[in-house]
């Protein structure tokens, strides 16, 4: 159920094992695989060169780690090259389709679903997955259906007009899962109007060091590139720590957040810094010198803040103001008041816990015959192709774990 990349994978997979089983694919939308189109700025980062378990959040890491070695990028990569989907490496080890078309990712994805027999019912959205004497009843718009065995594919709640509206997670409630709470993940956050600096720098990028706090300690460090924007911030270290903000507060703690805008660097490091600048360039402003190491305009907003006088040399900036100055890059409070929620999520957290999976096939241990892949378990990636790979790699394990039990092997 659910004709998303992890649903596709699985029909593929299943069929390419064995022909003896009838594979039927239900999705709700009249064209399937709108999420995948839109993925990666319509370009679909399938992958990464290198994946690993310390690329995920979520469920136990050993159980993610067991699934992704069952199938790991090299092999994604490749089953991509056989369906006619060559792929080419970007910055950070992101690999894109050689077209760059998402289109075409889908297109071949289809293409194979036909080629191994499989059968897909477009339109057909599915209310409800009981259980009944031989396997499962699936109550659908179109009428009712009978399978053996059930794949749950149906992803999370981000991107809801992709088709995503998190009602797999419900039907899998209902047939005896527990649900970890979901929010959004890979979200853009939004800055609360007492922080002026997004306003005056929307579209201002650069590296940078997130650092959320909970409870007043601190939870993660996360590294990259970072986006101003006139709601807040976005760019890959924005989106990869939003997770981590909603987290805490769905779980009741106090969240936080501060930036370093010297890429991780310690307070005496850029202390330092700036003063092995002001021996160097004793006449140089202090506006010039940090232009050296930060985006002028972020240099300009930040001593504007502080209301240090940016033409103010080295030499005569008062040993308390560079202290402070070197405190505010290294740590520079950023009122978060919240995400641009699951609209704009690339990914969701929370859903199905993995504590109830069997990570060597996918079936559930709380409903045996059912299998449950994708974005609507306990897992969310990193950016950077990580969650398709979650996708590709857990709808491989179901199709052997489904295959094996098909043919009363395990």
């Amino acid at each position: 159920m659910g004709a998303g990349a992890a649903g596709l994978a699985s029909a593929i997979f299943v069929r390419r094992r064995t022909q003896s089983l009838s594979v039927v694919l239900l999705d709700g939308a009249k064209r399937p695989g709108a999420k995948i189109l839109v993925s990666g700025g319509g370009r679909c980062n399938v992958t990464n060169v290198a994946v690993g378990d310390g690329d995920f959040w979520g469920g136990r890491r050993t159980i993610v780690r067991r699934v992704l070695r069952a199938f790991p990028a090299a092999d994604a990569a490749a089953f991509f090259q056989g369906i006619g989907v060559p792929l080419h490496e970007e910055a950070d080890g992101k690999l894109f389709p050689d077209t760059n078309r998402a289109r075409d990712v889908l297109d071949r994805l289809l293409h194979e679903i036909e080629n191994v027999g499989a059968t897909l019912l477009a339109g057909h959205r599915v209310l409800d997955v009981t259980r009944r004497s031989g396997g499962f009843a699936i109550a659908t718009a179109q009428g009712d259906l009978h399978a053996s065995r059930v794949v749950l594919a149906t992803g999370g709640l981000s991107l809801p007009k992709s088709g995503s509206d998190g009602a797999g997670i419900g039907i899998a409630e209902r047939l005896g899962h527990t649900i970890v709470a979901t929010t959004p993940a890979l979200a853009p956050l939004l800055l609360a109007d007492t922080e002026p600096l997004h306003r005056n720098l929307s579209g201002v990028a650069h590296e940078a060091e997130l650092a959320v706090w909970s409870d007043g300690r601190v939870q993660t460090k996360l590294r990259g590139s970072m986006l101003w924007t006139h709601f807040g911030l976005s760019g890959p270290v924005a989106l990869n720590a939003s997770r981590h903000w909603l987290r805490a507060v769905a779980e009741g703690r106090r969240p936080s957040m501060s930036l370093n805008m010297c890429g991780g660097d310690p307070l005496e490091a850029v202390d330092a810094r700036i003063v092995d600048l002001s021996r160097a360039r004793p006449t140089a402003s202090i506006q010039m010198v940090l232009s050296t190491f930060l985006p002028q305009s972020l240099a300009a907003a930040v001593l504007q803040q502080l209301t240090i006088d940016p033409l103010i040399t080295l030499a005569h900036l008062p040993r308390a103001a560079r202290r402070t100055l070197s405190g505010a890059l290294v740590e520079w409070p950023l009122p978060v008041s919240g995400s641009r929620g699951y609209n704009y999520a690339e990914a969701t957290a929370g859903g199905v816990s993995l504590a109830e999976i069997d990570p060597a096939t996918m079936e559930s241990r709380v409903c045996r015959g059912l299998f449950l892949v994708g974005e609507m378990l306990d897992v969310d990636g990193r950016l950077g192709g990580f969650n398709f790979q979650w996708a590709w790699s857990s709808a491989y394990v179901a199709a052997r774990g489904l295959t094996a039990a098909a043919a009363g092997l395990c």
